[in-house]
């Protein structure tokens, strides 16, 4: 059995927000044990409302942050207690593609250089064989030889994502973190974008850790589907089960809300009560019991943990009582 790209157990992220100098510190847990593994050529798609920790999930694991707790492993090494030296080999392994093409990108160096600074910074190449390989993944991206010497204002969104997502490529990672890649994009593009990285994944054996708010476009690029409300895992487990009949009330929610998504428009919409709470003091049993119309009185005491039911894992306790999960709710 091979070994998964990425492996996280229980992985946590907490801040302490300072508050005054008379005030102890806040603490807020943006990450409250999250686990998944991604093998080689699969995407797994972390999706929620804004707020709910995905992006800084996507740091954790893009090596920028590091977890408070839980482990993290990155082709089989512990990327939580790795040296200073190893972890310089491992950031090598896994890139990050943020959201925004127009902020991503230096607009005073031309396309050339971008691509070419990885290299510069992490290998002996010589300058013309970084130009060589720069180039070769401008073509590989889908953009011309002449776009070489150009500036990243003289594209529109949808080259600059192709480059910004070259530009991850230029190290040969295994996993690729790509947080929002095509939300700052018109839809006309986004499919492009999208169809991209599909062929990228499928020619290079990526992983993709894939950052989204966006149920249409994780129906599209997804193999595995990881919900997430306030830090928590809410349901985790294939596209196909989790679109076709979700278990978490949540999870219902989301889609029926979503235009576009086969039987969501069929859905019996139940508006969720009430606003999310505060990150800062997150309800005591399941954080989602204060909006769910299911909510009994063991949800607000006891926060239930993931369990296998039905193919997938679901973080609820009375999902396994619902007579036809996929007939709920919207936001």
């Amino acid at each position: 059995m091979s070994v998964p790209v990425v492996e996280a157990r229980d992985l946590t992220r907490v801040y302490e927000i300072r508050r005054g100098p008379l005030r102890k510190p806040a603490r807020l847990q943006a990450v409250g044990g999250v686990s998944f593994a991604i093998e080689a050529g699969r995407t797994l798609a972390v999706v929620g409302e804004s707020g709910c920790g995905k992006s800084t999930l996507a740091r954790v694991v893009a090596l920028i942050e590091p977890p408070t707790a839980g482990e993290l492993r990155l082709n089989g090494v512990d990327a939580v207690s790795a040296t200073a030296q190893a972890r310089v080999t491992l950031r090598k392994s896994v890139q990050m593609v943020f959201q925004n093409p127009y902020g991503s990108l230096n607009p005073r160096k031309k396309i050339g250089a971008i691509l070419e600074a990885p290299l510069a910074i992490n290998t002996a190449l010589g300058p013309a064989e970084r130009a060589e390989r720069a180039r070769a993944m401008l073509d590989k991206v889908g953009l011309r030889p002449e776009h070489y010497i150009r500036y990243p204002h003289m594209f529109s969104g949808g080259q600059r994502q192709r480059i910004a997502i070259a530009r991850a490529l230029m190290l040969n990672p295994a996993l690729l973190v790509a947080d929002e890649p095509v939300s700052a994009l018109d839809v006309s593009v986004q499919a492009q974008v999208l169809n991209l990285l599909a062929d990228l994944q499928g020619e290079l054996g990526l992983a993709y850790l894939f950052i989204s708010h966006d149920l249409g476009v994780v129906r599209h690029i997804a193999h595995e589907v990881l919900v997430m409300y306030l830090g928590f895992a809410m349901e985790q487990g294939p596209k196909e089960r989790i679109f076709a009949r979700p278990l978490h009330p949540y999870t219902q929610a989301l889609l029926a809300s979503t235009p576009g998504i086969p039987g969501a428009d069929r859905a019996e919409r139940i508006v969720l009560k009430g606003e999310r709470p505060s990150p800062l003091n997150p309800p005591s049993g399941c954080v989602f019991s204060t909006r769910c119309a299911h909510a009994i009185e063991r949800c607000r005491q006891e926060r239930p943990v993931l369990r296998p039911l039905d193919g997938r894992q679901v973080s609820c306790h009375i999902a396994h009582q619902f007579p036809n999960p996929g007939h709920t709710s919207g936001l």
